[in-house]
């Protein structure tokens, strides 16, 4: 057993992580599954939190894709995912480059606006008014959603800020996403791989917590199959702002 596993700091970090990625990715919360590695790096670094967490997202996803099964929306995968794959292309080139706490101030920064956005066209044009599908928009979405999803695993806000607006039926929206990041870890253990993050320790600390995952998935997927538009809306753009939030202080605080 590794030094980690006997550390009783790190399931008190650990555990609430992966319950709370867990729910977002069963649909609850959205961009809130971004605190798994914060948390986890409050117990270890956050290069080791992502390594521990990524084969812990792909059980998530695998249980995600069976909950989630036929209810996705064809055109915005199309127009996302293959800015996804050039996304983790440019975070894996530049992995020695780019810091966690770079990324955290951007996505944070992006998220604010988003947020500032849709609370200006709401009172413009009304709660319902909603954008049109735009594949030049899509593409770049999704490669940013890739390169903050390869660095550290916050790929929600940026995916969000293209399918959000597009007012979605709930579960429709949920489905879509499970199938995005699914696709998305898949390739990331490539580059995880190339780069050594999966040593014997890491895999063993992810082996450990992986009963609470599908858990805690079915878990947020119940919770959105209950929630009606108008609840499910607010409630998601007001995750993205806390989360935008938190980003942003967590990225000027280590800048300075």
């Amino acid at each position: 057993m590794t030094a980690l596993l006997l550390d009783p700091w790190f399931y008190a970090a650990a555990v609430p992580a992966v319950i709370l990625v867990g729910l977002s990715k069963g649909g609850f919360g959205g961009a809130v599954g971004f605190v798994g590695v914060p948390l986890m790096a409050l117990a270890m670094s956050p290069v080791q939190a992502a390594a521990i967490l990524l084969p812990i997202l792909i059980l998530m996803d695998i249980v995600s894709l069976w909950t989630w099964r036929g209810v996705f929306d064809r055109t915005i995968l199309r127009q996302m995912l293959p800015g996804s794959v050039l996304g983790i292309g440019i975070g894996w080139l530049t992995a020695s480059m780019v810091t966690v706490d770079m990324v955290r101030f951007i996505v944070g920064a992006i998220a604010i606006a988003f947020v500032a956005r849709w609370a200006y066209a709401s009172l413009r044009h009304g709660a319902d008014h909603k954008s049109q599908p735009n594949g030049t928009a899509g593409a770049f979405w999704g490669s940013v959603a890739g390169f903050t999803s390869f660095v550290a695993h916050v790929g929600g806000p940026p995916f969000q800020v293209y399918t959000l607006p597009l007012k979605l039926d709930p579960k429709l929206l949920t489905g879509t996403s499970v199938i995005f990041f699914a696709v998305t870890n898949a390739i990331k253990l490539i580059p995880y791989f190339a780069l050594g993050q999966f040593d014997a320790a890491n895999l063993t600390a992810s082996l450990a917590l992986m009963p609470l995952a599908p858990l805690a998935t079915l878990a947020g997927a119940w919770l959105v199959r209950r929630m009606k538009p108008e609840i499910f809306y607010p409630f998601t753009y007001a995750t993205v702002a806390l989360v935008a939030v938190k980003l942003l202080y967590d990225g000027v605080r280590d800048f300075m």
